[in-house]
C-alpha cells in the first residue's frame, strides 16, 4: 500500500489524443501503473498514475496538456471475486469517503493495484494497515503420511 501522484489529464474529444498522450509517456519510458478513460460531450479525462511522476509531468508541461495532480492510495490485492469489496467495506466500517476507484490487473504475483482518491489518505492507510495486523497468520502445511489418512 503506498500513497501516488495520479494526474487527470483533460483531453480534447477527438481521435487521436489519447494515443498522442500515450506515445508520449512511452517515449519517456514512463510505465503506467494504473489508468481509466472517462468522457464527457466536450472533453474526455485520462486519470493515470504512472511510477515516475516528476518525468510525466515535464512531458505534459511539454506537450501543452492540462492536467491536475492529486494524492491516491493504491492498495495491492489479490486478483480474485471480492477483494476490493472487502477493502472498501473496511474503509465505509470507519466512515472513509471514496470519490472514485479503478483497479489494474497487472501488479506482481498476479495481484492488482486498486487507486482510490480518499478523502482521507492517512486514516485509511491506518485502517489498512490494522486490520492487516489483526489478519491470522497463516498455518504451515502439515502433511499426514499415507497411513494417517485412512
Amino acid at each position: 500500500m503506498y500513497v501516488a501522484t495520479q494526474f487527470s489529464i483533460f483531453m480534447v474529444n477527438k481521435p487521436g489524443v489519447l494515443a498522442q498522450i500515450l506515445g508520449e509517456f512511452a517515449n519517456a519510458k514512463i510505465n503506467i501503473t494504473a489508468m481509466t478513460v472517462m468522457d464527457s460531450a466536450e472533453h474526455g479525462v485520462l486519470r493515470v498514475v504512472l511510477a515516475a511522476a516528476q518525468k510525466a509531468e515535464d512531458v505534459l508541461s511539454k506537450v501543452n496538456m492540462p492536467y491536475n495532480k492529486t494524492e491516491v492510495l493504491c492498495v495491492n490485492l489479490a486478483n480474485k471475486a471480492g477483494a476490493f469489496a472487502t477493502m472498501t467495506e473496511k474503509l465505509a466500517k470507519h466512515h472513509i469517503n471514496i470519490s472514485y476507484a479503478y483497479a489494474t490487473a497487472g501488479a506482481r504475483g498476479g495481484r492488482t493495484t486498486g487507486v482510490l482518491k480518499v478523502a482521507d489518505v492517512n486514516k485509511a492507510i491506518r485502517v489498512l494497515q490494522a486490520s492487516e495486523n489483526k489478519r491470522p497468520k497463516s498455518q504451515p502445511t502439515v502433511r499426514r503420511s499415507q497411513a494417517s489418512r485412512k
